[in-house]
């Protein structure tokens, strides 16, 4: 595969510098460390009048779990929220991995975020992660009053494994007559473990940053089995789910270079076929993250169409 002519100029220099990675159980540990000290090595943008509190409620199974909690300094009455679920391929990553990102959100919109530390396979296969974040979208329902949260306005927001769980979130919560959402923000979503197994792969997606390997290693970890397998569970794999009627509005967006292309377009065609009010955009020159690449034009563009999507959103 080469696909490095179809990038955006803009964004080449950062795949540049990426060191190669492979995926493993023995890599693991170490991959984890590092994002966890590149979390905090970017300093805080100054003026963003938001106050961040740590929190601990029962997660999933009863186990202790952690929340961050975003909240715009000077609320006098209920606000929106985004519960907000962290990317990493369902192996990396905490629910600090987006905290300037969800620091600015709380600001630009006047909403409360809260971030989600769900548990991370191959520790926790699913149910667990899932189970953790239905947890946290619960206790923000029933907290809404002393969160100063309106509860007909909360919205669920991921990028990359967090668009999986988001995804899968909302199928558990139609189906268990649970929380009503609003809304679902899906930023690259990984949705569908099939994706490793398909005889015709795309042969310009996945190049860069998050290949087929690391696909095959991330959705191991969750099912516990190989992927592709039968009987795998749409609350695991949310486009598994034959029924998407009664789903709340949806926001995908992806690169079009993103391993995840053709199953989150496929996701939002459903979408549409089931009657859900569903947005997608596609960024062409764009692969798997590449909003780490602030300056480039297509990242802006992609983000001011994502802020100004959730606005509206939560305006409704």
């Amino acid at each position: 595969m080469n696909s490095r002519h179809l990038v955006d100029p803009e964004l080449l220099e950062w795949i540049d510098q990426l060191p190669p990675i492979v995926f493993s159980e023995e890599s693991l540990p170490f991959l984890r460390q590092g994002m966890a000290e590149a979390t905090g090595a970017f300093p805080i943008p100054e003026g963003l009048n938001v106050a961040v509190e740590d929190r601990m409620i029962a997660g999933g199974d009863g186990q202790p779990m952690a929340l961050v909690i975003y909240r715009p300094l000077g609320i006098t009455s209920p606000v929106p929220s985004v519960l907000q679920i962290h990317g990493g391929g369902y192996i990396l990553g905490s629910a600090r991995m987006s905290d300037i990102a969800n620091r600015v959100l709380a600001a630009t919109l006047g909403c409360i975020v809260v971030a989600v530390d769900y548990r991370l396979a191959p520790e926790t296969p699913h149910p667990g992660p899932v189970e953790d974040c239905y947890a946290a979208l619960k206790w923000l329902v029933d907290e809404a009053d002393a969160l100063s949260v309106d509860p007909s306005r909360i919205a669920l927001q991921g990028e990359s494994a967090g668009g999986g769980l988001a995804a899968a979130c909302a199928l558990l919560a139609r189906d268990r007559g649970g929380p009503s959402i609003c809304h679902q923000h899906l930023i690259y979503p990984m949705l569908d473990d099939r994706t490793c197994t398909r005889p015709d792969p795309h042969p310009y997606t996945g190049e860069f940053v998050w290949n087929a390997d690391a696909n095959y290693f991330g959705w191991r970890s969750l099912l516990g089995c190989e992927p592709g397998s039968e009987h795998v569970s749409p609350y695991a794999a949310a486009a598994r789910a034959e029924d998407l009627k009664g789903l709340p509005s949806t926001f995908i967006s992806a690169g079009a270079l993103d391993l995840f292309v053709e199953e989150d377009i496929d996701f939002a065609r459903r979408l549409l076929r089931a009657g859900v009010p569903t947005e997608l955009h596609l960024w062409p020159g764009a692969y798997h993250g590449f909003e780490a690449n602030p300056g480039a034009q297509v990242t802006i563009a992609a983000g001011e169409t994502s802020m100004k999507a959730l606005r509206r959103a939560l305006a409704r």
